[in-house]
């Protein structure tokens, strides 16, 4: 059979027996796959082609149970705008990661904070020098040069996985800041240390945290708001000290006062105290007194390595 044959040869899925349609085969190690149960795999999954015929039905398998487990997932936590967004299950310790509004269709990985090894976070500047024109129309450079900027708010999430080992999130796609001293830099900041320690099971590191759920481009208004919550006032520093009544007995932003680990009114919950040290000196914020970014003492900046 000459070479045209072999493309036209119709072809069977070894997954389902379904026929293969023309262009729509994907190799296994050991088989075929129609696209059909290839779109059933995890969107995190990138080795389909050394994977063999049981690997991928037992995946395909897994993948059913999870659409099922996704009828009782109910996010308390939002991190994200565009692109990836991180829904979060505090109540159960899960956590998904999907680009689709309508996840539930989409079925994504449902994962447990015990799967999560490690969050590596990043925050890149970019720089782009800018230029005017002379006299003959040839760019040139201004005396001092003169930058445009843009930060990039970046996290690796660590999982250990039969099918992926990590996930790559931007909680700042679309909407970079341009400068270190404005409010949405400020809010990408806590946000991304806030995930890491969410997601790592420390819990928020933020009095009274509230997820996203409006756009970036509102950046009168702070980032961070409740499913089930109002917006709360607007914290202009890291407030890493919450208060928890004694006795077990703590009171909720919303102002019930409970006894369990989350609020018997609006599901929030508890916040324990927390501190900030600086990891490389030892300098620590006095009460009442506002959140640097970097340590006053010996400069170096605060992350979530500094948590306490």
């Amino acid at each position: 059979m000459g070479l045209f044959g072999k493309i036209f040869e119709k072809k069977e899925c070894t997954v389902c027996g379904g026929e293969i349609g023309l262009l729509g085969n994907r190799k296994l190690e050991d088989g075929n796959l129609c696209k059909e149960c290839a779109k059933k795999l995890s969107p995190f999954f990138s080795d389909r082609r050394h994977s063999t015929v049981e690997e991928i039905k037992t995946q395909l398998a897994y993948r059913e149970e999870n659409q099922r487990q996704l009828a009782n997932f109910h996010p308390t936590l939002t991190y994200g705008h565009n692109g990836r967004k991180i829904y979060v299950d505090m109540a159960q310790n899960k956590f998904i990661v999907t680009r689709s509004s309508s996840w539930r269709n989409e079925n994504p990985d449902i994962i447990d904070f015990s799967q999560v090894t490690a969050c590596d976070t990043d925050i890149k500047e970019h720089r782009r020098e800018l230029y005017y024109r002379d006299k003959e129309g040839q760019n040139r450079s201004y005396h001092p040069p003169r930058y445009e900027y843009n930060y990039e708010f970046k996290a690796t999430i660590r999982v250990n996985s039969p099918w992926f080992d990590e996930i790559d999130v931007e909680l700042s796609e679309g909407n970079r800041p341009d400068s270190v001293h404005n409010m949405a830099y400020r809010d990408l900041e806590q946000q991304l240390y806030d995930m890491a320690s969410v997601l790592m099971g420390r819990g928020s590191t933020r009095v009274g945290y509230n997820s996203t759920q409006q756009p970036m481009h509102q950046m009168n208004q702070p980032m961070y708001q409740s499913m089930q919550q109002p917006m709360q006032q607007p914290m202009q520093n890291f407030a890493p000290h919450a208060s928890v009544a004694s006795a077990g007995m703590w009171t909720c932003s919303c102002g019930t006062t409970n006894s369990g680990r989350f609020c018997q009114n609006c599901g929030a919950t508890q916040q324990v105290q927390r501190d900030f040290v600086c990891d490389k000196c030892g300098w620590r914020p006095q009460p009442g007194q506002s959140f640097p970014r970097f340590c006053p003492n010996c400069g170096d900046p605060f992350d979530q390595n500094d948590m306490r």
